[in-house]
């Protein structure tokens, strides 16, 4: 599977702009992720197109990345920790608030349906590390090499001077949070990610954190994010734009106001990116970020579209 360069993921479609939040048109069923990833969601519409459910939809939308090894922030090829260990975070929701999460996971290339499981077939929410890796072992899922030649190379290649950098707008950051409406107009999400390269060992971000990487509430829309995972947990970012909506804001407006309080708590810092997209009941779609270089690719029967996101920072 072929993965797009994400700088080069704006310059397609650069004339598109942001669905119109005013429109009375109930878009169903739609497929919408972080970041320029054709082929989930591609795989999504695919699974929607015939019929199936959301949940289905995203898992299987995000397992293309998940097992795609040029794409070095999710899954099988990850980036590993500063100790050399490829470790997973993935997260999962569906129309009825159900929800599972694993983290800090290794050895397992496709933790989005670990979550799945976690969420199916426990009475938790959550599995971390050897507990969760165990759990995927019970379920039937093989032991994987999660760290790849080129992945292991550029690690010893760090180490020589074991500088940590938050880096904006390349694979450092390139979570994919997917969120889907189907047929009938239910909502379902799902996030996963290797995390941040050469993070601390057991490190964990947003992205399986309920409410902050991830939220779905069926009545009113979802949302998820992507980005320096920190920075999304203090606001509970997605939970916020969500709730936001609640309230009337469209997708768009809501994810604007989640980045601005952000930034609110963060004033005159600029080293950072953070990325936001929602999906409201009608499957109206926003999005928004920090820094310019951030899209979102959307699928329904309006086409296959790469949105670039407006930015609180400008160029």
């Amino acid at each position: 599977m072929i993965s797009v360069p994400f700088l080069a993921s704006c310059q397609d479609n650069p004339q598109q702009k942001i669905a119109d939040n005013n429109s009375s048109k109930t878009i169903r069923p739609i497929a919408i992720c972080t970041w320029n990833f054709m082929n989930a969601t591609a795989k999504a519409w695919e699974v929607l197109e015939k019929g199936g459910s959301s949940l289905d939809a995203v898992e299987q939308g995000v397992m293309v990345e998940e097992a795609d090894l040029n794409n070095e922030t999710v899954g099988n090829g990850g980036r590993p920790d500063r100790d050399g260990r490829v470790t997973l975070d993935a997260c999962i929701m569906d129309k009825d608030a159900n929800c599972g999460a694993v983290l800090c996971m290794e050895n397992i290339a496709h933790p989005i349906s670990v979550a799945r499981k976690v969420m199916e077939e426990t009475p938790h929410v959550m599995l971390a590390g050897k507990g969760a890796e165990q759990f995927a072992y019970e379920q039937g899922f093989p032991k994987t090499n999660l760290l790849t030649e080129k992945a292991k190379k550029e690690w010893m290649a760090w180490k020589k001077d074991s500088q940590y950098e938050t880096i904006i707008n390349i694979e450092n950051h390139d979570t994919i949070g997917m969120l889907a409406i189907d047929k009938d107009g239910d909502i379902a999400g799902a996030c996963t990610t290797s995390g941040m390269a050469y993070k601390m060992a057991g490190r964990v971000g947003d992205s399986p954190i309920i409410g902050a990487g991830l939220f779905v509430d069926n009545e009113v829309g979802g949302a998820t994010a992507t980005g320096v995972g920190e920075e999304v947990v203090r606001t509970v970012g997605s939970f916020l734009i969500v709730e936001l909506m609640r309230q009337g804001k469209s997708p768009q407006e809501a994810c604007e106001e989640g980045v601005k309080r952000i930034m609110e708590k963060n004033k005159d810092r600029k080293d950072f990116q953070i990325g936001f997209i929602a999906i409201n009941k009608k499957g109206e779609t926003g999005g928004y970020c920090i820094h310019p270089g951030f899209s979102y690719r959307t699928y329904s029967e309006d086409g296959h579209i790469n949105n670039p996101a407006d930015s609180f920072l400008k160029d």
